[in-house]
């Protein structure tokens, strides 16, 4: 069974107006294929990541294959994220699911 290796980290930004301010986004990365194999451990693995507040980012640099169950995968965690009253983004977004986010007319959803 192929299963993906997560990562946590958190980052740390500052925004600048006339006081120094910090806010916190949690940055979740994934590496291996997300496919119709791996998504259900994937899932499984993701659902603690919509309890936390403040902004998360899910790094998608190094996924080497995806599907549409991926694609899935990803508008379910912007319903989990949306339930728990957080934002979700996806950064490094790999060129194959940006073509199934295209077919699908996902662009302003997802990108």
């Amino acid at each position: 069974m192929r299963c993906l290796r997560l990562w946590q980290r958190v980052i740390r930004s500052c925004t600048r107006n006339r006081t120094m301010a910090s806010s916190v986004a949690e940055v979740q990365s994934l590496s291996g294929p997300l496919v119709f194999d791996t998504v259900p451990d994937i899932y499984a693995s993701s659902t603690g990541w919509f309890s936390g507040t403040g902004d998360l980012i899910v790094n998608l640099e190094v996924v080497t294959q995806s599907d549409s169950a991926g694609l899935g995968l990803l508008i379910e965690w912007l319903r989990l994220a949306r339930t728990a009253g957080r934002t979700l983004k996806f950064i490094n977004i790999p060129s194959q699911m940006q073509v199934l986010i295209r077919v699908n007319g996902l662009q302003d959803t997802l990108v």
